[in-house]
């Protein structure tokens, strides 16, 4: 069980209503466990194999690109992924992050399509649009409507082959400062500089892999022009490369575009992937890191063969019986059973040639963590010794399949696949045979590959709450942006770029109801792209349904329900899951809670029986009680530590005033002395008031028709009935304090960034028409091209990046930016903010190609947005929560395309006030402090804690 660390990314998602996402939770209303559970028979492993396949065709061009074809008609859009065969590991001494800031110079414009690659694709309606760089490959993938991928092939063909002449001194100074602070957001966070420490332990000096991939700020201040100019040169030739065309589109097709497009780019030096032995350390090194942590956290470590060795899936399936199934042996014994520890995990990070396996136990306050490490190296000891059962290493596989069939629902999920096993391993279907390995392995080859890998010296780090070591920064003149004269890049003339053709309306998959006996409604959409069932059974209540002496009850009761029925424990509970391939998870929005289930639909009528289950009857055993109050409250101190969440702790209060059912912490964890002080008793009252099915609606999406669906979900919660207790009522008030702008800075010592978290509330509710809004705020402040972005990173390079979002809510919804910047730019940042918005609010609102960019990107991307049945339950149940018609995604386009830069600017201006703005930042007050005390708002500071 992992201890989640709460990302600002997270917290706002759980301000939005689509799935239970922040109180991940577990466990259960009656008593104990008594009645003997019926066995549930899950569909064998290979039937679930069998369901798995990718067809794919394969050319190569002249110039030696690589390209596969994967045909799926499903919907009118094309994945384009393009992966090319260099990484981190690839980098030599002294040019650590280079690719990675190479990965970010591609998104800045080529020769032909100058300034910014994202604004140009934006105008196509792509999804899944993002680069990413890792130990040993970068790659740049987009999803796109059919009519414009000949334009989106033009333009990742200029950024292969004609980009230099885009690449001087000021891009490269200004991507140099926007990694650095991607990489002070990571070094940020509570436990932020581990990867670190791993590495360097594990790898010696000079080993391919010792170095991490977003690389040192000495390194990244002395990169010039003319070494990375060098970078792209020998690395990014199309004989470097795989490139994959995913979706509505097959080998014809797609042979002419790619020699059209690809075909003349010439060939580069090939990069042969740099050789990495797999290191034995001499003895094993035990440490201690001290950060500004809560719990302290255990972790030991190995490094071991990549992912095409022998032992790959057997350490695989060892480090998920070990610590990654909800039903592991670390959890069992030191969450469960002991109670030691709050979190456990362990996994298998596999590389191309090498990997690590790492486990992690944060342990539970108030226990001695010398004597937790001990008995966690005995459990370990005696899992290396012993093995695993078979009916373990079965539920592993069954849970990995179950896994790859749900992921290969997107066009760019399969396009993933295939890339990912031509490049490592000269097969695309590499896949399979991992498929064929998890569906065979043994105990004995479990054991074997631990006994061989796992009893070699290890790195044990123990990282404890304390001071951390100084921060070392970046260069306030970087040696790298010195400029040195460079040779002049020649052009090559390319032919115009293609337009882009019609794209269609969405075709929205037709809403069927039905209702149970006992009057429970169920809302469901047919979709057959793989055998999956998705369903929600969700309440109107969520984490606002707190009252504001009861701060944290409703998040608790929800961590219970699936941590053990009245007649299934938790661990009973897990293994289930695991036997089935399912997964639930019972969680909180503001506005909604629900219980959730996915799962192959082979599966659907054992799994329907378990949940309900978990809906129906938690048993809120006071053993489990304690246990999981004792993991509330280590999170909830562990939330103290992180930025995200100390931010969104703070500021909901500030803008709806204590009482409201919106004024408390969007994590919705509660508060320490309410939560230590709440009963068994108080939980049920909880469970009965909200979890009830005169409160209940169910939303299905499957490849099963309704009417089968309809007569299983009769058999698992037809008898459900309503109990004797009221329905539980959220009270809200039309009361918002008066709007006064301020500042609230939280003291968050040795902090190399700042966390700016501000906004207002609108007078606007969810359930209002905000179609108009959202477009204005697509230039205001929601996307990457948005205004605030493009200034505090795009233009400034403060910030990894910006956002400003209409959050809708049920009822009066907030405004709110989302700003992590340099810790030294904090007072300049928020100045930077405040200038954007009254600029575009009173003056400089939507220009025409605002205006035409993001009616072109919110119609073009619908099909794209609505690809997968998990979309497909989203938009289900954002429909019922904000009072749509079922037909409400078939009508954005033409709405949108109806929209005017007046209409927008009025939409905005009339709800958005700057000079209303409630500013919270996180960060260390003996910089930020002055800053912001010059910008003339009120300052109050507070501690963290």
């Amino acid at each position: 069980m992992r201890l989640r660390s709460v990302s600002l990314a997270a917290i706002l998602a759980a301000l939005a209503p689509a799935a239970p996402v922040l109180a991940q939770t577990s466990a259960a209303p009656a008593a104990v466990t008594s009645p003997q559970a019926p066995e549930l028979r899950a569909a064998p492993v290979a039937e679930l194999v069998s369901e798995v396949s990718i067809p794919w065709e394969r050319f190569t061009l002249d110039n030696g690109l690589t390209v596969i074809v994967h045909e799926d008609r499903k919907a009118p859009v094309v994945a384009l992924s393009v992966w090319y065969n260099v990484g981190s590991k690839d980098e030599p001494a002294g040019s650590t992050g280079f690719a990675h800031l190479f990965e970010h110079l591609m998104f800045g414009g080529s020769e032909n399509a100058p300034g910014s690659y994202l604004g140009r694709m934006r105008n196509l309606g792509p999804s899944n649009l993002n680069g990413t760089t890792w130990f040993d490959r970068t790659n740049y993938f987009q999803t796109v409507p059919t009519p414009a991928l000949e334009q989106a092939l033009y333009l990742e063909s200029d950024r292969m082959g004609y980009l230099l002449g885009a690449v001087g001194q000021e891009v490269l100074d200004l991507q140099r400062g926007v990694v650095q602070n991607e990489k002070r957001q990571g070094d940020n966070e509570p436990y932020g500089l581990f990867d670190y420490a791993q590495l360097e332990a594990l790898f010696p000096e000079g080993h391919p892999y010792r170095h991490s991939t977003i690389g040192s700020m000495a390194d990244l201040d002395a990169a010039s022009l003319e070494t990375v100019r060098n970078w792209f040169r020998d690395n990014y030739g199309p004989n470097n490369a795989v490139v994959v065309l995913s979706g509505d589109i097959d080998e014809a097709t797609a042979r002419p575009l790619m020699e059209r497009y690809f075909g003349a780019i010439p060939r580069g030096p090939v990069n042969t992937p740099a050789e990495a032995d797999v290191p034995t350390l001499a003895a094993s090194i035990i440490d201690t890191m001290h950060d500004r942590v809560a719990t302290t956290r255990l972790t030991r470590s190995w490094a071991v063969p990549g992912l095409l060795s022998d032992n790959a899936v057997p350490l695989s399936v060892a480090a998920q019986v070990l610590g990654g199934l909800a039903s592991s042996r670390l959890d069992n014994q030191l969450v469960r059973g002991e109670q030691s520890a709050v979190s456990v995990s362990s996994s298998l990070s596999d590389f191309h040639r090498v990997g690590i396996f790492d486990i992690s136990v944060n342990v539970k306050p108030g226990q001695d963590a010398a004597e937790v490490g001990r008995r966690l190296d005995a459990i370990v000891a005696d899992f290396i010794a012993n093995g695993p059962t078979e009916e373990e290493v079965a539920r592993v596989a069954t849970r990995y399949v179950s896994g790859r069939i749900q992921s290969l629902e997107q066009v760019n999920g399969k396009a993933n696949v295939l890339a990912e096993g031509q490049l490592y391993a000269g097969d695309p279907d590499h896949y399979k045979k991992e498929l064929a390995e998890y569906a065979s392995v043994t105990p004995a080859e479990v054991t074997a590959a631990m006994q061989r890998w796992l009893t070699r010296p290890v790195f044990d780090l123990t990282i404890a709450p304390g001071e951390r070591e100084a921060y070392v920064e970046a260069a306030a003149a970087p040696s790298g942006a010195t400029p040195v004269p460079a040779a002049e890049i020649q052009r090559v003339a390319r032919p115009p770029m293609p337009e882009i053709g019609a794209v269609s309306d969405l075709d929205f998959p037709a809403v069927e109801r039905a209702t149970l006996s006992n009057g429970v409604k169920v809302i469901y959409a047919h979709v057959d792209t793989v055998p999956v069932t998705r369903v929600a059974v969700e309440f109107d209540a969520g984490y606002a349904a707190d009252r504001a002496d009861r701060l944290g009850a409703h998040s608790l009761m929800l961590d219970l329900m699936d941590e053990g029925t009245t007649m299934r424990d938790a661990n009973q509970l897990a293994e289930e899951q695991e036997r089935l391939g399912a997964s639930i998870n019972v969680g909180a929005s503001m506005d909604r809670s629900a219980a959730s289930l996915s799962v192959v639909s082979a599966n659907l009528e054992p799994s329907l029986t378990l949940l309900s289950d978990v809906v129906r009857n938690p048993a809120f055993a006071p053993s489990e009680v304690e246990r999981l109050r004792a993991q509330r409250l280590a999170s909830l101190a562990s939330e103290a530590t992180q930025p995200g969440a100390i931010a969104a702790r703070a500021l909901p209060p500030l803008l709806y005033g204590p009482d409201s059912p919106y004024g408390r912490s969007f994590t919705g964890t509660g508060d320490p002395g309410i939560v230590g002080a709440l009963t068994r008793a108080d939980l049920a009252a909880e469970h009965a008031a909200w979890v009830r099915p005169d409160n209940a609606t169910i939303f299905i999406v499957s490849d099963e028709p309704l009417g089968e669906i309809t007569q299983q979900l009769e058999a698992a919660f037809g008898d459900w009935r309503v109990p004797s207790t009221p329905k539980g009522v959220k009270a809200f008030s039309d009361t918002i304090p008066a709007p006064s702008s301020r500042i609230v800075l939280i003291d968050r010592p040795q902090s190399p960034q700042s966390l700016i978290y501000g906004g207002a509330v609108l007078p606007v509710s969810g359930t209002d028409d905000l179609l108009t809004l959202n477009a204005a705020n697509v230039t205001l402040g929601s996307d990457f091209l948005s205004r605030i972005n493009a200034d505090l990173r795009e233009t400034k390079g403060w910030s990894y990046g910006v956002r400003g979002n209409v959050n809708a809510l049920e009822h009066r919804v907030p405004y709110i930016v989302n700003a992590p910047v340099q810790a030294n730019r904090t007072g300049e940042s928020v100045a930077a903010l405040i200038a954007q918005y009254e600029r575009f609010l009173e003056t400089d609102g939507v220009t025409a190609q605002e205006l035409e960019r993001t009616v072109n990107g919110n119609t073009r991307s619908l099909a794209g947005g609505f690809e997968t049945s998990a979309q497909i339950l989203a938009a289900l149940r954002s429909n019922d929560l904000y009072d749509r018609p079922d037909d409400y995604q078939e009508t954005i386009a033409s709405r949108t395309r109806a929209l005017t830069a007046a209409q927008l600017d009025e939409a905005a201006r009339q709800v958005i006030k700057p000079d209303q703005f409630v500013w919270v930042v996180v960060g260390d007050a003996s910089v930020v402090r002055p800053q912001l005390e010059s910008l003339g708002l009120p300052v109050e500071v507070r501690p963290a804690q």
